[in-house]
C-alpha cells in the first residue's frame, strides 16, 4: 500500500512538473518562443545587384560592376564536405588546408551557406558548378565586383568602395545599412552612395529545426543601383593626368560659365580596385605613404595663393579707385614696409597695372596693398569664393582661410601690422587656398564678373541635376576692372617679359596669371590659372604644383595640357 501511495504521488509531481513546463513554454514565454520560431524556420541566401555606374559627360563608362563568384557550401551535407573541399582544391589552386580554414572560420549555423572562396573567376565557377551534379551542397554565388576600366583616372572624384565601418554603420543603420555591406568611401562613390547602393534580392527556404533546408519558398530579385553620369570630359581628363604624370599636386579644368568641372586631378593617386579586391597590403601602404596619395589636393589641400591672388588686390583697388591705369610705382627690387625691406623677384622700374601684372612685380601690390588696406583685400578675396567651400559634389572639401586684423585680434591677441598687409597683397602669409577655389577665381574674369558654382554631377538615374543647381552670383564689378585685368592677364602669355610666356605661340590665345608661393622649408609651389580661347572663353585652368618650383613649371604643363587639347580637337 505505502509503495502504491509512493508511485501515485511521485507520478503527480512529475504531472505537476510537466504542467509548469508547459504553461512556462506556451504562456510565459509562448511568444518568445513563437518568434525564434519563425525566423529559424525560414532563412534567405542572398543575391547582390549591381551597384549603379558612374559616366561621363558623354556617356562613356568610368565606373561599373563586373560578376565575379562567390564559392559557397551548404554545411548541413557533413559528409559531402571532404570530398567537395578536396576536388575544389585542385580547380581553385588553393590548399586543402586553406579552404578548410576559410570554411572553420566563415562559419555561422548549419543552415548558413559557408563562403569558401570569394571573388572567383568564371572558368572556376563553372567547373565548381560541374560537380553539382555529385555534390548538391555546392552553392555558385554571382556577386558584382567594381571594375574600373581606367585604373586610376580620376580616382579622387570616384573614390573606392569597401566594406561598412562602425562609424558609418551607427549613421546610416537607420537607412537601411548593415554589417557587411559594400559602401563608398571618398568621392561620387561615398557622397551618393545612397543611390548607387543595389538593393540586395536573394532566396528563401524553410528549414527544420535541426536547420536541414526543406524547401524554397520564392526567390526576390535584386535591383541595380542608379546611374550617375558627370560632368567629366574623360578626353580631358586623360590628357590632364597623362601630362602631370608623377607630379605631385593638382589640376582643375572647368567651364566658365556654368561650372561644370570638366577635368580635375589630384597626384599622387591610388587604384581604387584595391579596395574592390580586399589587396590589404597596398590598402596599408596607401594609408601610410607620406605622400597622402588618397587625399585629394584639388579640393582639400590647403596652400599659400601666391602671385595669383595679386588679381584680387587689383579688383579690391580699381573698384575702391585707390588706383587707375595709369598709376604707377618704381619697383627697384624691393621697397620698405615700416622698418622692414620687402624684396621683389626682380627689378621691374616703373611699373602701371597691365606691366605690374605681366611681370608679377611685388613692389607694385605691396604698395596697392597698402593703399586698398587689410579688411578690403579680405572682404574681396570673400567674395571671390576664397575662404569658404565650393559645396562641390564631393566629401571633405577644405574651406581655405584669409586672414585679416579681426581674426588675428581675436584668435592670436596680436595686432595687425603693414607688414601683414603686405604678405597678404602677394598671397603669402596665412593665405590657405585650393586649385578648385583658384579655378572659381579665375572664372570671374572669363565670363564677365560672375562667381559660378562648381559641379560635377550631370545627372542621377537620367534626371537633369544641373538644371536645379544655384545659378551663378552676378559680383557687380566694373567692367573696365575686368578688362583691365584681364588685359594684364594677356599680357602675362604674350608680353615677352610675361612670366607666362612659356605658353605663348599656341594657335588659341591665353590669359593667366602664374605664380610662386613660398613654402618654407622646401621648393616654392608653383601655380597658373587662367582662361582660354582669350576673346571667348571656353575653358578656365588652374594647374598646381606642390613644391614644384617657380610659376614657370606650372606654366609649362599648362601649355602641355592646352597644346594637346588643341592637338585632339577639344578648342
Amino acid at each position: 500500500m505505502i509503495r502504491v501511495k509512493v508511485v501515485i504521488w511521485s507520478v503527480g509531481c512529475l504531472f505537476v512538473f510537466l504542467l509548469f513546463g508547459l504553461l512556462n513554454l506556451e504562456v510565459i514565454h509562448g511568444r518568445r518562443y513563437q518568434e525564434l520560431g519563425s525566423k529559424n524556420c525560414v532563412k534567405l541566401i542572398p543575391q547582390n545587384g549591381s551597384r549603379g555606374k558612374i559616366l561621363d559627360r558623354d556617356g562613356f563608362v568610368i565606373v561599373d560592376s563586373q560578376l565575379a563568384y562567390d564559392f559557397m557550401i551548404l554545411p548541413q551535407e557533413t559528409l559531402q564536405q571532404d570530398r567537395i573541399i578536396e576536388n575544389a582544391s585542385k580547380i581553385l589552386g588553393k590548399s586543402e588546408k586553406d579552404l578548410r580554414f576559410a570554411f572553420k572560420s566563415n562559419f555561422i549555423s548549419s543552415s548558413v551557406p559557408v563562403t569558401i572562396a570569394k571573388n572567383i573567376g568564371i572558368k572556376e565557377a563553372i567547373a565548381l558548378d560541374q560537380m553539382k551534379v555529385d555534390f548538391p551542397a555546392i552553392i555558385i554565388q554571382p556577386n558584382p565586383l567594381r571594375h574600373y576600366p581606367y585604373g586610376k583616372l580620376a580616382c579622387h572624384i570616384l573614390g573606392y568602395v569597401s566594406e561598412i565601418d562602425r562609424w558609418r554603420l551607427t549613421k546610416l543603420e537607420d537607412y537601411g545599412y548593415k554589417t557587411k555591406d559594400i559602401v563608398g568611401f571618398g568621392g561620387i562613390e561615398e557622397k551618393y552612395d545612397y543611390y548607387l547602393r543595389q538593393e540586395e534580392g536573394g532566396t528563401s527556404f524553410e528549414v527544420n529545426h535541426r536547420g536541414k533546408i526543406m524547401r524554397t519558398l520564392g526567390f526576390r530579385p535584386p535591383v541595380d543601383g542608379k546611374d550617375i553620369q558627370l560632368t567629366l570630359n574623360l578626353k580631358i581628363q586623360k590628357i590632364v593626368e597623362e601630362k602631370f604624370s608623377d607630379k605631385k599636386g593638382g589640376v582643375v579644368i572647368m567651364d566658365p560659365y556654368t561650372g561644370e568641372i570638366l577635368a580635375m586631378i589630384s597626384s599622387p593617386g591610388f587604384r581604387p580596385a584595391t579596395f574592390a579586391e580586399k589587396d590589404n597590403s597596398t590598402i596599408a601602404k596607401y594609408f601610410n605613404n607620406l605622400d597622402a596619395p588618397l587625399i585629394n589636393r584639388a579640393i582639400s589641400g590647403t596652400y599659400p595663393a601666391g602671385s595669383v591672388f595679386k588679381v584680387i588686390v587689383a579688383t579690391a583697388a580699381l573698384e575702391n579707385k585707390k588706383i587707375n591705369s595709369n598709376t604707377t610705382f618704381v619697383c627697384q627690387g624691393q621697397t620698405m614696409v615700416g622698418r622692414s625691406e620687402f624684396k621683389c623677384w626682380s627689378t621691374h622700374g616703373p611699373q602701371n597695372l597691365g606691366a605690374a601684372i605681366a611681370h608679377s612685380c611685388n613692389v607694385f601690390f605691396y604698395k596697392t596693398g597698402l593703399l586698398v588696406g587689410p579688411q578690403p583685400l579680405h572682404d574681396y578675396a570673400v567674395k571671390f569664393g576664397l575662404s569658404k567651400p565650393t559645396f562641390i559634389e564631393v566629401p571633405y572639401e577644405s574651406a581655405g582661410f584669409i586672414p585679416s586684423p579681426i581674426w588675428r585680434k581675436i584668435n592670436k591677441f596680436k595686432n595687425w601690422f603693414d607688414g601683414d598687409t603686405a604678405n597678404l597683397s602677394i598671397g603669402q602669409g596665412d593665405v590657405a587656398v585650393t586649385p578648385l577655389q583658384i579655378a572659381r577665381m579665375m572664372a570671374v574674369f572669363a565670363n564677365n564678373g560672375y562667381l559660378v558654382n562648381a559641379y560635377l554631377v550631370k545627372s542621377i538615374d537620367g534626371r537633369d541635376m544641373l538644371k536645379a543647381r544655384r545659378k551663378p552670383e552676378k559680383l557687380n564689378l566694373k567692367q573696365d576692372t575686368i578688362d583691365q585685368i584681364g588685359e594684364g592677364m594677356r599680357r602675362v602669355v604674350a608680353d615677352p617679359a610675361g612670366t607666362g610666356g612659356v605658353i605663348s605661340g599656341l594657335t588659341v590665345s591665353v590669359a593667366g596669371k602664374s605664380g610662386t608661393a613660398q613654402a618654407p622649408p622646401g621648393q616654392p609651389h608653383a601655380w597658373f590659372s587662367g582662361f582660354f580661347p582669350y576673346k571667348n572663353p571656353k575653358y578656365v585652368i588652374c594647374v598646381f604644383i606642390e613644391h614644384g618650383g617657380p610659376g614657370y613649371y606650372s606654366s609649362l604643363l599648362a601649355r602641355q595640357i592646352i597644346e594637346q587639347m588643341i592637338n585632339e580637337g577639344l578648342i
